[in-house]
């Protein structure tokens, strides 16, 4: 891919994610629906799996008219990468803003991974997986709660106790 390509797509791509928060701010499912593949594959913030472009408009269309009526969608796209010349990953973190609040919650920030693929229309999303911002410290391994795993790792396998890994 050359520059010029790379910058065109990019923009594209951009645009893409603005219509994706246009689409949900405007709580109009079938304008949300069509920035998806046909095959689609949508995770939501607690892991449940939909697929398809008809059942994500439906699912979001409930939503608009349900519990998210009134709500817009605020984020920020944060990187675009190209795996192949029509097939590029975006990361983007986006929260709800619901219509009685001023300010966007804090432990509601999600990231969205989101594979995007070219179409005849132009870009599409192909997947979406949308995980909740919870940072966590990773432990070092002479901390306190590494040693008291370590312990209970001991204590079990004298025990016998705990899983056992068998060959597949």
């Amino acid at each position: 891919m050359n520059q010029t390509h790379i910058r065109t797509d990019d923009a594209q791509i951009r645009q893409l994610f603005h219509d994706f928060m246009q689409a949900w701010t405007d709580n109009d499912a079938a304008a949300f629906g069509a920035l998806f593949t046909e095959d689609s594959d949508y995770v939501s913030y607690d892991g449940t799996r939909a697929t398809g472009r008809a059942e994500h408009q439906r699912n979001h269309d409930k939503l608009f008219r349900g519990v998210l009526a009134g709500s817009a969608l605020v984020g920020e796209l944060e990187s675009i990468r190209y795996v192949a010349p029509d097939v590029a990953v975006l990361h983007g973190t986006a929260s709800v803003l619901m219509p009685w609040r001023s300010s966007l919650p804090r432990r509601r920030l999600s990231r969205q991974t989101v594979v995007l693929v070219r179409t005849p229309e132009g870009w599409r999303f192909t997947a979406i997986h949308n995980g909740r911002v919870r940072p966590v410290t990773v432990p070092e391994p002479n901390s306190l709660p590494s040693k008291m795993s370590q312990l209970m790792t001991r204590v079990a396998h004298r025990l016998g106790a705990g899983r056992r890994l068998t060959p597949a």
